[in-house]
């Protein structure tokens, strides 16, 4: 892989189902009006993350899971 993984696995499960309620919350209430779809890509970039184990703006910053070695 490309990537080293930075999001533990309970974090993992939050994102993803964060997403998911972020995507479904925006496009109910909001429908596909900008604010709604820009949301809604929103959760899904959360979710994405949550299921791949890996966040861009974790990796910046350089956090790293506890049991990684160097």
């Amino acid at each position: 892989m490309i990537y080293r993984n930075n999001v533990g696995t309970k974090e993992r499960w939050a994102r993803g189902i964060g997403g998911a309620l972020i995507v479904a919350c925006a496009l109910m209430q909001l429908g596909l009006t900008p604010l709604g779809v820009g949301l809604a890509v929103s959760g899904v970039l959360a979710a994405l993350s949550g299921l791949l184990g890996f966040c861009p703006a974790c990796a910046m910053v350089g956090r790293r899971l506890p049991d990684e070695r160097r």
